[in-house]
Parts: C-alpha cells; sequence; structure tokens
C-alpha cells in the first residue's frame, strides 16, 4: 500500500457509487485510483543512457504534500522521485505551506493531485482551492523570478482544487473527466496521429531520448486563456469528450459533456523567467503494482513505454537543459542568482 492518506477515502466512495441508475467510471485504472494492494514498483528503474547532473548535485526538486496531496514522494511518485534521482536531480518533499523560505533553493516545484481541506473526505461539488490568495500570489511571484513549476491535476476535483493557481498562469482548468468511450486505457498520443506534437521536449537532446508517444489514464483535458501562449504537448484527439460530473466517478445519461477534440491535456509556457509544465493526468508519471498478480499502474505499463523518458525531458526543459549551453548559475537556486536577496 502507499503512504497516500486519500486511497481510504476514494475506497469508501467508491462502495456508494453502486445503483442501476449509475455507470460507474473504471477509476482503477485511473491516475487517482486506490485499489487494495496498490503500491509503488520499486523494481522499475528504467535505463537513463546518459543522466544530465553527475554525482547526484543538480537543481532541487520539491514535491509538494502540504496539500492533502494524491500523490507524494513516498507514495504513489515515489518512482517519480527516484527517476530524478537516477539522473542527478536532488528531490524533497514539501510539507507544509508554500512560503518564500520554503521555496528559496528549489528550482523545480511539483504541485501533483492537491486537495483542499473540504475535498480530503468527500470529491462533490464544489471544488474549493487547494492554496490560499497568499500562496497563489507567492508562487506566481516565484515563477516570474525564475522557478519552473510542474502543475499536474487529474480528473474531478482536482482540477477545481488547482484552478485558482493554474489561471495565474493564463491556464483553464476544466473540472470533469475525460474520456474516450470505447476506448479503454491508456489513452495514446502520438506523433503519428499529431496529437503528441513536436518539441524540444520530445525531441530530447539525442535520437534515444526522441518520445514517439505517451499514453495517460483518464484525468481532465484544459485549454489556454485567449492572451495566453502556450506549447503543446498532449492534444485531445478525435473521439474524446469531457464529462462534467457532480460526484467523483458518477456518470449518468444526463452528465453534462462535450466533445474534447482540440483541448490540451499537456503544455508547457514561459512565465517572466521562469516556466510552467501543466499536465492533465498524474498516473502517466507513476509507476505502480496492483494486486497479488502486480499489475502494472503508470510509467510501468509496456504500452507506455517511453512515459519515463518524457518525464525526464520534461523536469530537463523546466531547468534549461534542452535548451543548448546553460549559462553560468543558471540552475542555481533563485536565492544564489540573486545574491541571497
Amino acid at each position: 500500500m502507499t503512504t497516500d492518506s486519500h486511497s481510504s477515502a476514494h475506497g469508501g466512495m467508491l462502495s456508494r457509487f453502486a445503483g442501476p441508475a449509475l455507470i460507474a467510471l473504471a477509476i482503477s485504472a485511473c491516475a487517482t485510483s486506490a485499489g487494495p494492494g496498490q503500491r509503488p514498483d520499486l523494481d522499475f528503474q528504467p535505463p537513463i543512457i546518459d543522466p544530465v547532473f553527475a554525482d547526484s548535485g543538480g537543481p532541487l526538486v520539491l514535491i509538494d504534500e502540504g496539500h492533502y496531496n494524491f500523490h507524494t514522494a513516498e507514495g504513489r511518485y515515489r518512482t517519480f522521485a527516484e527517476l530524478l534521482r537516477r539522473d542527478g536531480f536532488v528531490v524533497r518533499p514539501h510539507t507544509g505551506p508554500f512560503t518564500r523560505e520554503s521555496l528559496a533553493d528549489a528550482r523545480i516545484l511539483v504541485i501533483s493531485n492537491a486537495l483542499s481541506e473540504d475535498d480530503a473526505e468527500e470529491w462533490i461539488l464544489p471544488s474549493p482551492s487547494a492554496f490560499t490568495a497568499a500562496e497563489i500570489d507567492l508562487v506566481e511571484d516565484w515563477v516570474e523570478g525564475g522557478g519552473s513549476l510542474l502543475l499536474i491535476a487529474d480528473h474531478m476535483p482536482f482540477p477545481g482544487a488547482a484552478a485558482a493557481l493554474a489561471e495565474r498562469f493564463g491556464l483553464l482548468f476544466i473540472n470533469g473527466y475525460a474520456r474516450q468511450p470505447g476506448a479503454g486505457n491508456p489513452m495514446m498520443f502520438t506523433r503519428a496521429d499529431g496529437s503528441l506534437r513536436p518539441h524540444a521536449i520530445t525531441d530530447g537532446r539525442t535520437a534515444a531520448e526522441r518520445v514517439d508517444h505517451v499514453g495517460s489514464f483518464g484525468g481532465q483535458a484544459f485549454r489556454p486563456h485567449p492572451d495566453t501562449t502556450v506549447e503543446p504537448l498532449l492534444v485531445m484527439a478525435e473521439g474524446t469528450e469531457m464529462q462534467l460530473t457532480v460526484e467523483a466517478g458518477v456518470v449518468t445519461e444526463t452528465t453534462p459533456r462535450f466533445a474534447a477534440v482540440g483541448l490540451l491535456q499537456g503544455a508547457v509556457l514561459r512565465h517572466g523567467t521562469g516556466r510552467v509544465a501543466a499536465f492533465g493526468e498524474a498516473a502517466m508519471f507513476s509507476a505502480q503494482v496492483a494486486g497479488v498478480e502486480r499489475r502494472p499502474m503508470g510509467m510501468n505499463d509496456p504500452r507506455v513505454d517511453q512515459n519515463y523518458q518524457f518525464l525526464l525531458n520534461v523536469a530537463r526543459w523546466l531547468v534549461g537543459q534542452l535548451d543548448g549551453p546553460v549559462a553560468a548559475g543558471e540552475n542555481e537556486p533563485l536565492a544564489a542568482r540573486a545574491g541571497g536577496q
């Protein structure tokens, strides 16, 4: 089992979904499921041919654990954390609220599936913000000053909990479920059909780091504000839809829905002197096993065998390693670059 506190809450909710008039989504296949026996796959250690930072001396990555997060460094994102460590990043959990002091030494802040305290036990609308107004101001200022934010919000209620923060960067999260009816999971994004877009992230530094397909496991879709310039990575294809549920996992014949084609499930942008990468699905960056048969879930699923390289490339882009030569001091903490101010 993971150490995540939300697994019991979600399991309890699923028992209330049964009923002849309801269609229960296959939550067990989604990023936020926590089925019996689900745990990090510690055996998943894909090859890193050319680690970016030698001797674990790379930039500091903080993984948020202070906002009832469904994905934590020792829980569902343990393999995420270990993968970045193997690339030379220093990875630590961030507990408590965001403060100027707590972010001062970080180069990347990872926020995955944060929740408000009010949503920690019951996932129904409305979905209040996971962050205070002061925290949102602080994170925006930190990114403008050169920090890099990796913001991940899965299906409802997570987009609602992160919506106010995302909007500061011109991203409009949709608090529902992204589905591809009849197709099942994973939902594949490929260069061949144009749903995986060419970018420094998908190209990597060498041919060995090139990514031609990425798979996700549900989640949500989002769009940029008309005045915001983003660089798309994952674009929803024909046949996908958004389902706007009132209660997590409950879809009926009257649930509002609309076509999601053209919406985004992954994109990056620049904000001030900093960078933002946003994704509408979380399991694509996890690696878990479930049950006694150890069913793979996430990056360890052989159908999404390039997801781990995609994650490495995202982290490298966030610290400027895919832009060509990195200027002296660029990967130092912001406080150091500002002369300690």
